[in-house]
């Protein structure tokens, strides 16, 4: 049976890979939360199509009486 020792460089790293962790999850959450209230703020979904400056059919207005 092995004795297993852990230096204290091993924990130093392991505290910066936490802090690492941290910093790209609230990084996540943040992108999330922004496309979140971008997509809500649309009122009219189809709206949404017009992001990719294309024209698109289902963009242009259809009158309905001719």
């Amino acid at each position: 049976m092995a004795i297993r020792v852990e230096h204290e460089l091993h924990a130093r790293r392991r505290g910066r890979n936490l802090g690492l962790l941290a910093v790209l999850v609230a990084f996540v959450v943040l992108v999330f939360f922004l496309t979140v209230v971008k997509v809500r703020s649309l009122d009219d979904p189809r709206a949404f199509q017009g992001f990719d400056h294309t024209v698109r059919p289902a963009m242009i207005p259809q009158d309905g009486g001719s």
